[in-house]
């Protein structure tokens, strides 16, 4: 007997306006609040990367901006951090994706970013690729290699933001039989919102597969570490037969906080890769390109 195909997936983005929150609980409060708003209308919900670095400053003390100082405040209360989203999933029924968080691992600072159950059961996906404020300021280190989470719609993986950018990281995904990557986000300017957007339906294109990004949004000078945030949440699919022409599925507003909501299919992805106008999933070289000669000219 063949296996019965995936339903189709109720996706939530949220496009997180960072707040000022005190404590943890101050934190979870306001979780549970943007999670009631989608009751109903979603299955599993995204939110951006570093949505909860909004607790550094308040978990610091609220003294001047320091990143290092936030960095330490959020490492020390990773695991209450980590089991508010927890506990929010639990309480919202949601399959839920709630950004990323700094986790101390050895000697080691790594941004990790959970998915979690109804049940509370989770798993992790860690940022592979680094940027510049991560590795030279904040002294975040490079994660694990890619992860894929089995769910109840099928396979997914998740590409944290700047790993977004990087076809290979999305490939091993979508070879393990990723057919949505989500695609949490935190960039400081456009032109870091524009580098994940270009990334997001690179990605979507060349794998023939869906990517949801869900961002940070906002201007926040109590914080050191989440002061300006850009972006707009949306849903890429390739730009092919079955799919809008420009690839755009679902788009929120320019730095518009708040929710967008998509309902995904896989089997769409499965008959564009079959029956599309051109089949860049099949098509994706294989194995290490062949160095390139030196043309002449006669």
């Amino acid at each position: 007997m063949t296996a019965p195909q995936p339903r189709p997936l109720r996706l939530g983005l949220l496009g997180w306006e960072v707040g000022h929150p005190a404590t943890v609980a101050d934190f979870a409060a306001r979780l549970d609040a943007r999670l009631d708003q989608a009751r109903g209308q979603a299955d599993l919900v995204l939110l951006p990367e570093y949505a909860c670095v909004e607790l550094g400053a308040g978990l610091a003390g609220n003294t001047a901006p320091d990143e290092a100082t936030e960095l330490r405040a959020m490492v020390a209360h990773a695991d209450a951090i980590l089991a508010a989203m927890r506990q929010a999933a639990i309480r919202s029924g949601f399959w839920l994706a709630p950004g990323t968080l700094p986790v101390r691992e050895g000697n080691r600072v790594v941004n990790v970013a959970p998915l979690i159950a109804p049940d509370g059961r989770m798993a992790f996906q860690q940022k592979r690729m680094m940027t510049r404020f991560e590795d030279e300021r904040w002294g975040v280190a490079q994660g694990a290699t890619p992860q894929v989470f089995d769910t109840p719609w099928g396979r997914i993986g998740i590409s944290v933001c700047y790993d977004v950018e990087f076809p290979k990281h999305v490939r091993a995904q979508v070879e393990q039989g990723a057919w949505l990557i989500l695609a949490p986000s935190c960039t400081d300017s456009l032109h870091g919102f524009a580098r994940i957007r270009i990334g997001a339906q690179a990605r979507a294109l060349e794998n023939q597969c869906f990517v949801a990004v869900a961002p940070t949004m906002g201007l926040a000078p109590w914080s050191a570490a989440l002061d300006e945030n850009h972006g707009q949440c949306a849903v890429y699919g390739p730009p092919d037969r079955g799919f809008p022409a420009d690839g755009i599925v679902a788009a929120g507003t320019l730095d518009e906080p708040g929710w967008v909501f998509a309902t995904l299919d896989p089997a769409l992805i499965d008959h564009v890769r079959e029956h599309g106008a051109v089949r860049n999933h099949r098509d994706f070289p294989r194995g290490p390109m062949p160095r390139p000669e030196v043309a002449s000219f006669e």
